[in-house]
């Protein structure tokens, strides 16, 4: 299994090197687990007496009767007539007629496969795949044919799926069971009655019936998700037992005096159950790597601040990043706001802050005056140290890069701070349990009291004025308005003209000086988005005309309208995102989704969901299905969706008991020392470079 691929029969050098560059296959088992993604149904033949223009792949038997070259030039062709008892149909051949001419024989049996095509009243089948019937033709036994990835300079060296078909094949027959070793232990194959792993493995290349194909399947697809559950749960547990963390046993001054004095409503059951999660972390001598997730507005930021008041009361400082300046001033201008009385000293931290003030705030963290640190990516600059962190919150965690992440491990010594990363991007459930398989997840799933549901509407072009007379009435009650473009980098020229024309129409239909507009693109300067984004937020500018650049990172409760323009371009999650803008106040909100009369099926569906729902696992969901997981932000940089079967919105079940079987085994025998998991331990091991990743970063 690991022989290098060119002394495969049929392989050699040149097609090793091919498939070593275009499809990673460097030995025999790296062959053998790159799959098939279809199947031919070679089970059945067909008559051609019973084929019509409706027809579509056909496997025929019948006798080569002529064969004929027609035409010049770019329309020469190679045709031969084939025949069966019911009737005769044309084969035609425009490339490498020459060579197909010479490996045909007129008058010998033949069986057929190809596409149907329907040309001037004729049927036809071009370029057909074409086989000899012999006695020693064991290809020919009915199957379904596997259809493997390819690519153009792989079927030029003729390594197009039927040669690769005849690849595995030449491995089947030199290879026997005690060459794929079996990987799962006994007691789960007699569970789940799945076939063995060699007969798996063969089974999805060279299937004999759908049930085999279906078993063989399915028990690939478990092995995929239970390893990953194991290494992700596996992490875990070592991670629990090998890093310590701080303990935090009181609730003191700083969070009592808060709680009672300071908080001006009554917290969500939900948040008070991710407290009390949060607080038996920080008890428990382990550090926390905790997920919190919850829709925008669900009151993440609240929670996070009373968790970094839990570190201040046991002595310890806590910080808190944000993915951009305005964000992070946002919440250090709140936090203060909420803190104040209190005699807690809260430092900003972000690249605008230079010279003297800059120094003097980093003196005033490394001697532990500052006890709350709140900023950017500047935060984790290797100057800045802290006297005694304890405590360490990311908000929006997927827009930093884990390398990023990793950083904020190395601002205490011996002792990594407690790590909770916050997300307003719901995540469905299997996503979840994949890419954060290794964290403890907390949701806060109810929104608070008396928070008003924002409604969304659908609006094509032949409504724009209608719209704009609706924006008029709003901001006649005081509220202000965004207008949001898309902005796909493949197309950012276009994107930049449709939001300048676009602040041109509303610059006519809204003039100076009753009118204000904002302008927020990412292409302007730092400094020049932050002073456009400030006036919308004190209020002197209404409308704010922007590219996506504000999905994260402005909290204006005086902004009740949200106009998403060429909503078709967006992505459900993004949506969502942007729809999170507005509601934070008291008002009644809007949000109107602008399209062109003409959508896709695909946007018809995540416009209606939008129109539909404000739930945000709900639309997490919709997301997953129709987008797939590869395509959910966030998730294309983690490495972890890199599956050769498994499909996270139709296999969720198969998800789910991986997992509990995985955790079940990870609780009586974490080090695999039983004899029934001695196999998992040496899969694992042989298998942990593939593996390597930054799993104890949150």
């Amino acid at each position: 299994m690991s022989s290098s691929i060119e002394y495969l029969k049929g392989v050699g050098p040149t097609k090793g090197e091919m498939l070593k560059k275009e499809l990673s296959i460097f030995t025999f088992g790296d062959l053998l687990l790159q799959f098939p993604f279809r199947y031919i149904d070679k089970t059945k033949f067909h008559r051609i007496g019973a084929l019509n223009r409706d027809s579509e792949y056909v496997q025929l038997r019948g006798i080569l009767r002529r064969l004929s070259t027609l035409g010049d030039g770019r329309s020469k062709r190679l045709v031969g007539v084939f025949r069966d008892e019911t009737g005769i149909i044309e084969l035609i051949w425009f490339k490498g007629a020459y060579w197909i001419e010479q490996s045909l024989q007129v008058g010998c049996e033949y069986v057929v496969y190809g596409k149907i095509n329907h040309f001037n009243g004729k049927l036809s089948i071009p370029h057909p795949e074409i086989e000899i019937v012999n006695d020693q033709n064991t290809i020919l036994a009915p199957s379904f044919a596997p259809v493997y990835p390819s690519t153009e300079k792989l079927n030029s060296k003729g390594l197009h799926h039927k040669a690769r078909r005849k690849l595995i094949q030449t491995i089947f027959e030199k290879i026997s069971a005690l060459d794929i070793a079996e990987t799962l232990p006994e007691y789960i194959v007699e569970k789940y009655q799945f076939p063995s792993r060699f007969d798996a493995i063969k089974n999805i290349h060279l299937p004999q019936s759908q049930a085999a194909l279906n078993a063989s399947i399915k028990r690939l697809k478990f092995e995929e998700l239970f390893f990953l559950q194991l290494r992700l749960l596996r992490n875990k547990v070592d991670r629990k037992r090998s890093i310590k963390g701080y303990v935090f046993p009181k609730l003191d001054n700083y969070f009592n005096r808060f709680f009672y004095e300071k908080l001006k409503f009554e917290l969500t059951g939900a948040q008070k159950r991710v407290i009390r999660e949060i607080r038996m972390d920080t008890r428990s001598g382990i550090q926390m790597n905790r997920l919190l997730q919850g829709d925008v507005g669900s009151g993440k930021t609240v929670v996070g601040l009373m968790v970094m008041l839990m570190a201040l009361d046991n002595g310890y400082q806590a910080c808190m990043l944000a993915p951009t300046a305005i964000l992070a001033q946002q919440h250090f201008i709140s936090i203060t706001e909420s803190l104040e009385g209190l005699d807690i000293v809260v430092g900003f931290l972000a690249g605008s802050v230079k010279g003297k003030k800059r120094k003097a705030l980093l003196e005033a963290l490394a001697d532990g005056t500052i006890q709350i640190l709140i900023g950017t990516h500047a935060i984790l600059e290797d100057p800045v140290i802290f006297n005694n962190l304890g405590l360490a919150i990311t908000d929006e965690q997927h827009r930093f890069g884990v390398a990023q992440r990793a950083k904020l491990w190395g601002k205490n010594k011996p002792i990594p701070p407690h790590v909770l990363v916050m997300t307003a991007t719901p995540i469905p459930r299997t996503l979840s349990m994949t890419i954060y398989g290794d964290l403890d997840v907390s949701v806060i799933d109810e929104l608070p009291p008396g928070r008003k549901s924002i409604k969304t509407l659908h609006k094509t072009e032949n409504n724009r004025l209608r719209v704009f007379g609706f924006m008029k009435e709003e901001i006649a009650k005081g509220r202000q308005i965004y207008v949001v473009y898309p902005l796909i980098e493949e197309s950012a020229t276009l994107d930049l003209q449709n939001l300048e024309q676009g602040y041109e129409v509303l610059s006519r239909e809204f003039p100076k000086p009753e009118f204000q507009i904002s302008v927020v693109h990412g292409r302007m300067k730092a400094k020049d988005k932050d002073i456009e984004m400030q006036r919308f937020v004190e209020g002197v500018t209404q409308i704010m005309v922007a590219t996506t650049v504000i999905e994260v990172g402005v909290n204006v409760p005086n902004a009740s309208v949200m106009i998403i323009e060429n909503t078709e371009r967006f992505g459900l999650s993004q949506l969502h995102q942007l729809r999170g803008r507005v509601g934070r106040g008291g008002e009644q909100s809007f949000c109107i989704l602008m399209s062109s009369f003409k959508l896709s099926q695909e946007a018809k569906e995540r416009i209606g969901t939008m129109v539909r729902t404000t739930n945000g696992f709900e639309i997490a969901e919709a997301d997953l299905k129709l987008r797939g997981p590869g395509k959910i932000e966030g998730t294309q940089q983690s490495g972890i969706l890199d599956f050769k079967l498994v499909d996270l919105v139709k296999d969720a079940k198969i998800l789910q008991a991986a997992r509990e079987i995985a955790i079940a085994i990870l609780e009586k025998d974490p080090d695999f020392i039983h004899p029934d998991h001695l196999n998992l331990r040496q899969y694992l091991k042989k298998n942990k470079n593939k593996f390597k990743q930054w799993s104890l970063i949150s």
